[in-house]
């Protein structure tokens, strides 16, 4: 099982309170490296380990069943949606 993103930004839009992400924090939530024009993340190939599911997984959340901590995450990102009033279909 694999967490299949939705790319919709909403994570890199809400990072308030995560304190491995405090430094990333601009002030009001999003991300210093989140490109609100083009929807992405400006340095997503060297993103912090808790902005990569699969990988945050095996490293920080190893004793966690993988399909638990993927399902936790799927609600997280449907209930960020849903405040949003959006919804993206997650695979």
């Amino acid at each position: 099982m694999k967490f299949s993103c939705t790319q919709c930004g909403l994570c890199c839009k809400n990072i308030t309170g995560i304190k491995l992400l405090n430094e990333f924090d601009n002030g009001n939530g999003v991300c210093i490296h989140f490109g609100e024009v083009e929807n992405k993340c400006k340095i997503y190939e060297k993103r912090p380990l808790v902005c990569r599911v699969d990988e945050a997984h095996k490293v920080m959340f190893p004793h966690v069943p993988l399909d638990e901590y993927i399902q936790e995450n799927i609600k997280v990102c449907r209930a960020l949606q849903a405040s949003a009033g959006v919804l993206y279909k997650i695979k």
